[in-house]
């Protein structure tokens, strides 16, 4: 091998013992801003607050979510998301349309197994929630409103683009009482500063 070579192989070496060296020393920390869409499932089997007895609605509408949060270090983190879930409607009987609104906020502990520019996460949470059944038959309307805290768990996986830009696919799951099953799918993107 030539001289020109050996140093174009030194320097290429030498750029990735730089760049490696780098990725080990970054230690994670920071703030990061983010948002992003999904689709929420609802599934029901009986309303107790309201007039019609309705059984076995399921639905699911396009949610959406904005969040902050702070990095302790690559593996921990915490969050703050306002989340809303649409507006899920179902025919439960003929000419009978249940339609349920939810938002709320969810403070989250956030785990990270960073591989690279990949990671694996999960977050542990509550959701402090508002809701609003609206049963609709010919005879006209009837609303429930709701409040309250429910624990809400994460599971997913991250690619982190130029350094700064985290893109993840999340599976969230909501342990609300009053529901037999509610859970969501996330794409979501954010950036750390």
């Amino acid at each position: 091998m030539n001289t020109k070579g050996l140093t174009t192989l030194a320097a290429a070496v030498a750029a990735l013992t730089l760049s490696t060296a780098a990725f080990a020393d970054d230690d994670g920390k920071g703030f990061y801003l983010g948002g992003g869409v999904g689709e929420f499932q609802l599934d029901i089997d009986d309303f107790d607050d309201v007039e019609a007895t309705v059984d076995d609605y399921e639905s699911d509408d396009t949610a959406w979510k904005a969040f902050a949060g702070y990095r302790q270090n690559k593996y921990l983190g915490f969050e703050l998301a306002y989340v809303n879930f649409g507006s899920p409607e179902d025919e439960v009987l003929p000419d009978t349309f249940v339609e349920v609104e939810t938002e709320g906020f969810a403070p989250y502990i956030v785990g990270t197994l960073p591989f690279a520019a990949f990671e694996l996460f999960a977050k542990a949470g509550y959701l402090v929630y508002d809701t609003e059944a609206r049963v609709t038959t010919p005879l006209g309307s009837t609303v429930a409103e709701d409040s309250g805290d429910d624990f809400t768990w994460t599971a997913g996986v991250g690619l982190t683009l130029f350094d700064t830009f985290n893109l993840r696919l999340e599976y969230e799951m909501f342990d609300i009482e009053e529901v037999d099953d509610a859970n969501a799918l996330w794409l979501t993107g954010a950036f750390r500063f």
